[in-house]
């Protein structure tokens, strides 16, 4: 009986989520007092591969196949599976990315495993159960799932978990599976990344924005914000419908749902399907000229006036507490 983690590299590196999810995995195996195994498939350095030994993992299973340089959700599901039975792994980890929606329910169906995706909390173990916390309704609230099967499959909400580092040098050993050919009867020919942006879905500090902007034109002052916090850009679905935005910036129930440490909301009124993808973060700041906007009272801290008033001025606070650090 052990615990193991599927680390995703992102060209060859892994992003923090990947040591939060590693740091949660280690968490996990301590409440089991078992070990911790990684799999990486991919092409990742070895130092890249024995530094998850700092985070908790204290083997790295390494999948170099040439037909598994390029993500293919099946094919990845099999190896992971195969790589839990050979290691008698009955509760696998993994991040709740993109990659990480689509593996978790086929790796669930490969070990005959109960599954709990988007989990942001550690497991209850007392009294012999193991109960996950979870969000659900598309983060309009929680659930409890208690896994009553024997192997349990795990997805991690990114920033819902602390970076733990308490090892050293992870030991790291070659992993050969088996490739069927029906697992790459659906391949992605293509990835194609945003290198100069911080990724959304990994972002502590998110700015974000909405129809109050009143035209592209003015989005500069709230990509100036973003880089002085070194956040992500985000927007409502009103705006990327408009094409004022990229539809890979649109955050809410039919965008990409969020928990950063902070979001600024700019902007925006605050509707059901927007709040979906954003009430999970820790702390939200919203900016409104509308004192009734519905933002406001699911808001940490709100500012009633308006964005091309305030923004500037929170710019301008930011440079001189820079200049002054």
């Amino acid at each position: 009986m052990s615990v193991l983690v599927y680390v995703e590299n992102a060209e060859g590196k892994f992003k923090k989520s990947i040591f939060e999810v590693v740091s949660y995995a280690k968490a996990i195996a301590k409440q089991m007092n078992t070990g911790l195994t990684a799999i990486s498939i991919g092409d990742v350095a070895s130092s890249e591969l024995e530094n998850l030994g700092k985070y908790g993992a204290e083997k790295v299973l390494n999948v170099g196949n040439d037909k598994l340089k390029s993500f293919v959700n099946q094919a990845y599901a099999s190896v992971i599976a195969e790589a839990a039975k050979k290691e008698s792994a009955n509760v696998v980890v993994l991040s709740n990315s993109f990659s990480g929606k689509g593996l978790a329910p086929r790796i669930g169906v490969k070990l005959e495993a109960a599954v709990a995706d988007g989990a942001i909390e550690l497991p209850k173990t007392d009294g012999g159960k193991f109960i996950v916390k979870k969000t659900a309704f598309s983060n309009k609230a929680f659930a409890m799932v208690e896994m009553d099967s024997e192997n349990k499959v795990i997805s991690l909400t990114p920033n819902s978990y602390k970076v733990v580092e308490e090892g050293s040098a992870a030991k790291v050993e070659e992993f050969t599976s088996e490739n069927k050919d029906s697992d790459f009867k659906v391949i992605i020919k293509e990835i194609v990344r945003a290198t100069d942006k911080v990724s959304l879905p990994d972002a502590e500090l998110v700015v974000s924005a909405g129809r109050g902007l009143k035209g592209p034109e003015n989005w500069g002052m709230i990509e100036e914000l973003a880089n002085l916090l070194g956040a992500a850009t985000a927007c409502s679905k009103p705006v990327s419908d408009a094409d004022w935005r990229p539809h890979s910036e649109h955050v809410g129930q039919t965008g990409i749902a969020i928990s950063p440490n902070l979001y600024i909301a700019i902007g925006i009124s605050g509707a059901i399907q927007h709040l979906a993808g954003v009430s999970s973060s820790k702390i939200i700041v919203v900016i409104n000229k509308d004192p009734e906007a519905p933002f406001f009272k699911v808001a940490d801290y709100g500012i009633v006036g308006d964005a091309f008033e305030v923004v500037p001025k929170m710019i301008e606070a930011v440079k001189a507490l820079k200049a002054n650090s």
